[in-house]
């Protein structure tokens, strides 16, 4: 095959077990023969609209066969794909078409409201295509002959936007080599099998649920099991009725399920792998899975990495609890000081990553491009670490988020996890606030287990001597919920907006 990229995936597993299941989804289910014959008809009909060889063509939905139909379809012509957050707003949309470029749009029906606001709003689409009869029907009649177009693996494969928790996100392109050698860094530090019954709750458009969990699955040739939104009972539910035998989670799901009712009852012998990332994972939370006899692997990375970078295995997950791992098999991490050097053991640096998984820069960014690699070829986090003796690498912070009080650097995250060590504290962030005498002094914004009235004092009362004096919030807000991002990421610079100055 000429295409070197991620548009021959379903033909080359089409062709090793085209009967096996790919996808499920609802009641339905596609055989890999059935994604590959999809994929083909899926390109000819988007080649037929006008997509070709760099063009760029966007997503917006929720996890749903034709998401990854409409990627490998994207790839098999040489396009880009664009996959769009969900949960953002029509004017946010509308930046990330426009800063894309993307010529064309694929919809689901839960966002055709959304999209007819989209239209006449100065983007280059020029074709809509919504899911449903109109997009079967189009493949109905769509020629299924394969294409092969040529594709390398250093071609871009897709456009990721970031988080956006600073200013207006910026658009990582992974190419096709970056997403098929994260694959393999899963593939390899999972052991993934070809019998994995996976179950993809987290959204498809972050890059974690796309790439840790999907694409490594699928080219192994195992089984994704797609959901819409993720709802805890649901989740325990299929797990038992499919056994499923691996999950991706942020903390917060993970947190979810503990909490539900059917959790101490719920039949989880049949799950192999859970991997957690997207934000810090509490050590209650490590306990809590433990307990059911489960390993929860922590791992770090970012869009940017695509996504992987460190990885807890299964056999130091208790051992090294709150650890974020060690490098992923084919990737490369230092934890560095400002000018460059190596930190000692236990010293806070910050963490930087080469790799064949590294994307290539930002979409129409050269100067924020060239600003994030140090020495041409490691991409500076803007993460905070330490390296114990054995090499795992402990995540601090973003070093942005370091509270510097009286000269002393307070590590939000290491007050943060105490906190939801408390029993009634479900979730919680903290922050600097401006101080006189300090400069700067930590704030704590708790959101209490529901039916509790939660006393501040108490709060803070609960962390003495457990933590310096200077470490220990001055405040504490009570608030019902904190504002997140569809992938579960905290959105600091919203809770300083909120909470920082009151």
């Amino acid at each position: 095959m000429r295409n070197e990229g991620l548009g021959s995936w379903p033909a080359r597993r089409a062709r090793m077990s085209p009967r096996r299941t790919a996808l499920v989804h609802a009641d339905r289910q596609i055989s890999y023969a059935e994604l590959h014959e999809r994929t083909n008809r899926l390109a000819h009909a988007l080649r037929d609209l006008g997509v070709g060889h760099g063009d760029r063509v966007a997503y917006l939905g929720p996890n749903h066969p034709s998401f990854l139909e409409t990627l490998f379809a994207t790839s098999a012509l040489a396009a880009v794909f664009v996959p769009l957050n969900t949960r953002l707003a029509a004017p946010e949309i509308a930046y990330q078409l426009r800063d894309s470029g993307a010529t064309a749009l694929v919809y689901a029906p839960s966002h055709a409201t959304l999209v007819d606001e989209l239209r006449g709003t100065g983007t280059d689409v020029r074709t809509y295509l919504g899911v449903g009869s109109a997009y079967e029907s189009l493949l109905a009649t769509a020629s299924a002959e394969p294409i092969d177009e040529w594709v390398k693996r250093d071609d871009t494969c897709l456009i990721m936007y970031t988080s956006g928790t600073t200013g207006s996100p910026k658009g990582a392109m992974l190419t096709h080599g970056n997403l098929t050698w994260n694959a393999i860094n899963v593939l390899i530090d999972l052991d993934l099998a070809a019998d994995e019954r996976a179950l993809a709750a987290a959204p498809l458009f972050h890059c974690a649920g796309l790439n840790m969990l999907a694409l490594p699955v699928l080219l192994k040739g195992g089984t994704c099991f797609l959901v819409e939104s993720f709802d805890p009972g649901v989740v325990l539910n299929l797990i038992e009725q499919h056994r499923m035998t691996l999950l991706f989670g942020v903390p917060t799901m993970y947190d979810l399920m503990a909490r539900h009712a059917r959790w101490a009852q719920a039949d989880l012998s049949s799950l192999r792998t859970l991997t957690c990332g997207g934000s810090f994972v509490p050590a209650a939370l490590i306990a809590a899975y433990r307990e059911r006899g489960l390993a929860l692997q922590q791992g770090y990375g970012m869009t940017e990495a695509a996504p992987g970078a460190l990885l807890l295995d299964r056999e130091h997950a208790v051992a090294k609890a709150g650890s974020a791992g060690v490098p992923h098999f084919f990737t490369e991490i230092r934890v560095v000081r400002p000018d460059l050097t190596p930190v000692s053991t236990g010293e806070t640096g910050e963490v930087l990553i080469s790799g064949p998984n590294v994307m290539t820069g930002y979409w129409r960014q050269p100067d924020a491009s060239a600003a994030c690699f140090a020495d041409g070829s490691w991409f500076r986090s803007g993460d905070a670490a330490r390296v114990d003796d054995d090499g795992y690498v402990y995540i601090v912070d973003r070093i942005k988020d370091v509270i510097i009080s009286g000269g002393e650097n307070v590590y939000p995250a290491e007050i943060e996890n105490l906190l939801l060590t408390h029993a009634d504290i479900v979730d919680c962030v903290v922050i600097g606030t401006s101080d006189d005498t300090w400069g700067e002094v930590p704030r704590a914004v708790v959101v209490p287990r529901e039916g509790v009235d939660l006393d501040p004092a108490a709060v803070l009362a609960s962390l003495a001597g457990r933590l310096a004096r200077y470490k220990i919030p001055k405040s504490v807000i009570i608030v019902d919920e904190l504002p997140r991002t569809a992938s579960g990421k905290l959105l600091k610079p919203r809770v300083r907006e909120l909470y920082g100055t009151r």
